[in-house]
């Protein structure tokens, strides 16, 4: 096969941010919220240091033949701090992200909010998944996929 042939590859680049949140449905009342979400319900908050082995993985056509690369990784560090750092590192999810203000702030609403951040900077079609590690035993993985409402 010659070095000029098509080839797939993915692309993983990580960050590590550290937000605090209430979980806390305003659809709930607060003894029905304390009951779904127990001590993650504490009106102070509580914090999380998220990360993720692959925070994002990106799906390029193929890996150039000139650059030899999928993306720059220069680039892709810009597109996730802005996408990322810059809204939720070292915030009140709840108090300081206008998106969380109507949306319960799960990690797995944490992973789609990153997902159409993401979606706005870079290249149409390129995002694979955002997989977000709120502990070592709790991750979630987002591919854009939206359910299917019956």
């Amino acid at each position: 096969m010659s070095p000029r042939s098509a080839r797939l590859a993915r692309l993983s680049r990580s960050v590590t941010f550290s937000a605090c949140h209430r979980l806390h449905s305003k659809s709930l009342s607060d003894e029905e919220n304390l009951q779904l979400f127990g001590k993650c319900n504490n009106p102070n908050g509580h914090g999380h240091n998220y990360k993720g082995g692959k925070l994002i993985s990106i799906l390029a056509p193929g890996i150039d033949p000139v650059s030899g690369m999928v993306m720059n990784l220069t680039d892709l560090k810009e597109y996730m701090q802005a996408a990322i750092m810059e809204p939720l590192d070292h915030k009140n999810l709840d108090k300081d992200v206008p998106y969380f203000s109507e949306v319960v702030s799960t990690t797995e609403n944490v992973a789609v909010f990153i997902w159409d951040s993401l979606q706005k900077l870079l290249p149409q079609g390129i995002l694979y998944k955002v997989e977000v590690h709120e502990t070592e035993q709790n991750v979630v993985v987002y591919k854009g996929e939206e359910a299917i409402v019956k």
